[in-house]
């Protein structure tokens, strides 16, 4: 069985809406010590405002924290996925769009309702999590495992 985005998926998910402030994403991020934010509109996904965002798109050239909205500066359109969807499949869109957030939304009455957020961060704490638990079952069962997992287990579990 393979493991799916909703079996890493962090559930509850810091927004902010759209229409409102660099100033106020900025300081809810170092409040809640996040690196993003999913960017609403009427319940929707609609962008997604990162570290980097702020950064490149505020602080490099000067603008007013105070006055800009995070819909000038939010990435979009956002990448998102459905929570059903492989954990392998949503790497391989993280790397094919050169983003470490995702966005997991579902399809509800024609929008795209917010259901949790998967990063790279969550995943690479998970794979270890993975491998020792392959380690336990070959050791449970009494069998060695193939030389080509042998290596990863010795290379991820030290």
């Amino acid at each position: 069985m393979f493991l799916t985005v909703k079996d890493v998926m962090v559930k509850e998910v810091v927004t902010v809406q759209s229409d409102q402030t660099a100033q106020h994403a900025a300081a809810l991020m170092g409040e809640q010590r996040i690196g993003c934010l999913v960017v609403q509109e009427d319940n929707e996904v609609v962008g997604i405002v990162t570290e980097r965002d702020l950064l490149n798109r505020v602080l490099a050239i000067a603008v007013d924290p105070e006055k800009t909205l995070v819909r000038r500066i939010m990435s979009k359109p956002v990448v998102t996925v459905k929570p059903d969807v492989e954990l392998e499949a949503a790497v391989e869109l993280m790397f094919k769009h050169r983003i470490k957030k995702l966005p997991v939304v579902e399809e509800r009455e024609g929008k795209s309702v917010l259901v949790g957020l998967v990063t790279l961060t969550d995943i690479a704490r998970l794979h270890p999590a993975l491998i020792e638990t392959l380690k336990k079952l070959f050791q449970m069962v009494g069998e060695a495992p193939p030389k080509s997992i042998e290596k990863v287990i010795g290379y991820y579990i030290v």
